[in-house]
């Protein structure tokens, strides 16, 4: 159910909103409204991975839990980088037809300035860095599980 909404969403500000809170989903709710499900959606995982962090800080690194709750963190921040660089990536034609029906194809809504370009950098290093800390930190937490258990079966 699609419903005619007036209001202009300018992609710019809807960048800003996946870099700061995407793992909320403020993108999401600024660009289809406080119904949308998916942006909603959006603070589950962040709100699971905060608590793997708050685990690992409580009980160490050896908290099996935390493994898995603290990677959803940098899934959520990833998620919302790439949210971010894929609408300042998109053209003004097809960012006013998608999110300004209402508005001309070439309305500067959509057009993509220096503070879009900024947000993209800085959601690519923010997404980047994230990636690749919750690869290291799952990759290397399971290894040391994998070489613990290998001792255990020595035994």
């Amino acid at each position: 159910m699609t419903t005619m909404n007036t209001r202009t969403r300018h992609k710019t500000l809807a960048a800003w909103l996946a870099v700061l809170g995407g793992p909320l989903g403020w993108h999401r709710l600024y660009l289809h409204g406080w119904t949308d499900a998916l942006g909603w959606a959006h603070a589950i995982p962040t709100a699971l991975g905060l608590w793997g962090v708050q685990r690992v800080l409580d009980y160490g690194q050896d908290d099996k839990l935390s493994w898995v709750l603290l990677p959803l963190l940098g899934l959520a921040l990833v998620v919302a980088a790439l949210s971010a660089i894929v609408m300042g990536l998109q053209p003004a034609e097809r960012w006013n037809a998608r999110h300004n029906p209402t508005l001309p194809p070439d309305h500067p809504a959509g057009h993509t300035g220096w503070l879009t370009v900024l947000a993209m950098v800085l959601a690519l290093m923010v997404g980047a860095t994230a990636l690749m800390a919750s690869l290291a930190f799952s990759f290397q937490r399971y290894f040391e599980y994998q070489v613990e258990q290998g001792l255990l079966l020595s035994q």
